[in-house]
């Protein structure tokens, strides 16, 4: 189902939701709309930035985690703490909780400024679904491939093994519910080549109703 705008004549900017599950090539998918010069807000860009040494969001962190999750310089130690929350569901979920309000303003100030300004304003999230920013979009495109293949693909991209992979899959919404919750689905089961065309059609439809 592609949700589009009905009207020509909408006066602030159309603000689409774009995420998917690990290794399911939502990088590919944002890399198509950047190279169309559409507008990106990038989750996971803010997500790093909201703690950068001496912020807020790192200073939160710290004091729930403690300092053995910091590198000798003062910036985070992003492979100590992937330890920690991989291992524990009650953990990760407990570091999403101190980071969201950083993350959640960072995001929608950004979508203002932007939407004011653009027609259309693509917003990366990976755990869009899961922090509720849907609320925040006009439509939300998920790019999806069935687990299995988005195992084989993690495994490979990663260097992981099975037990590992599966581990880092089940952190996330399983990608067949984030399917059922998307307006857009880009199937990405085949090739870059066929992933892109998907994303085009979409925009040059978006195109000939909005533009």
């Amino acid at each position: 189902m592609s949700k589009l705008p009905k009207t020509k004549n909408q006066q602030v900017g159309y603000v689409l939701g774009l995420t998917g599950g690990i290794a399911t090539g939502k990088s590919t998918a944002a890399a198509v709309f950047s190279r169309h010069q559409i507008p990106m807000i990038d989750g996971d860009i803010i997500a790093r930035e909201v703690v950068q040494p001496q912020t807020p969001g790192l200073a939160a962190i710290v004091q729930e985690f403690g300092e053995e999750i910091l590198q000798e310089d003062g910036s985070l130690d992003r492979v100590a703490l992937a330890k920690i929350i991989f291992d524990s569901t009650e953990q990760r979920q407990k570091l999403d909780r101190l980071l969201d309000p950083f993350i959640r303003q960072a995001i929608t100030e950004q979508i203002k400024q932007q939407k004011a300004n653009y027609p259309l304003v693509v917003v990366d999230i990976p755990l869009l679904f899961e922090g509720h920013y849907e609320q925040e979009m006009d439509a939300v495109a998920v790019v999806y491939l069935p687990e299995e293949i988005q195992l084989q693909r993690l495994m490979k991209r990663n260097q992981l093994t099975l037990d590992e992979a599966k581990k880092r899959i089940q952190s996330q919404m399983p990608i067949e519910e984030k399917k059922k919750l998307a307006d857009i689905v880009f199937d990405n089961s085949g090739s870059k080549d066929e992933l892109t065309c998907q994303i085009e059609r979409w925009l040059s439809d978006f195109n000939n109703r909005f533009l």
